[in-house]
């Protein structure tokens, strides 16, 4: 099967998010300038580069009560500073649940029932549970092709571990089983790993 996006798939379900799989899930959280908390699942998410380390996120929809975005960005372009909570296995229902658009007045915080904790570099705050959470201080917003396409990306300038997760010196993602994005409705989850060596290395 071949499809020009322009032109539409025939199928029942968009498939272009279902080929890029799986996709790690940057759990945002943001605090307004007026002081409310906000915290959304993003998984058009990665790191992308380590030297200073730096992510993004992108925002494809908005909100009635936003306007052109959603409440991440918005808050974003208020504040300058955000923070990427890592999702285990044992908080996707909260994840899940901290996902639906809600109003812009709710604290997706006390929504699910998670626990805050603050952070060390940036006015905002963080899941507490979440095996690893990254400060962030904004250094761009692109805006892509499309209406609600933005782009964010975030310079880490704080990084949290829980000491379980750490085995020998190692970050080790089996301690806490990181939930990834498939297509559709579907997630996956990592409990297994492997090691390859790149050409040259010993």
């Amino acid at each position: 099967m071949f499809y020009r996006p322009e032109d539409g798939h025939g199928l029942p379900h968009n498939p272009f998010n279902a080929i890029v799989t799986p996709r790690p899930i940057g759990w945002i959280s943001t605090r307004g300038a007026d002081g409310s908390e906000n915290l959304a699942p993003y998984s058009f998410f990665n790191a992308v580069a380590y030297v200073p380390p730096q992510v993004m996120f992108a925002s494809t929809s908005t909100k009635p009560d936003r306007v052109d975005t959603k409440d991440s960005v918005a808050n974003i372009r208020e504040t300058g500073v955000f923070c990427v909570n890592i999702v285990s296995y044992a908080l996707r229902d909260a994840m899940n649940q901290s996902s639906g658009a809600w109003d812009k007045d709710t604290d997706e915080f006390e929504l699910t029932g998670l626990e805050k904790a603050p952070c060390e570099t940036i006015a905002c705050s963080r899941v507490a549970a979440a095996p690893a959470n990254l400060e962030c201080k904004l250094t761009q917003i692109v805006q892509l092709p499309g209406d609600a396409n933005f782009a964010v990306f975030g310079e880490v300038v704080g990084v949290h571990m829980q000491d379980d997760c750490l085995v020998d010196g190692i970050f080790d993602v089996l301690t806490y089983n990181p939930l990834s994005r498939m297509g559709y409705r579907d997630y996956t989850v990592v409990r297994e790993k492997f090691a390859l060596n790149r050409p040259g290395q010993s």
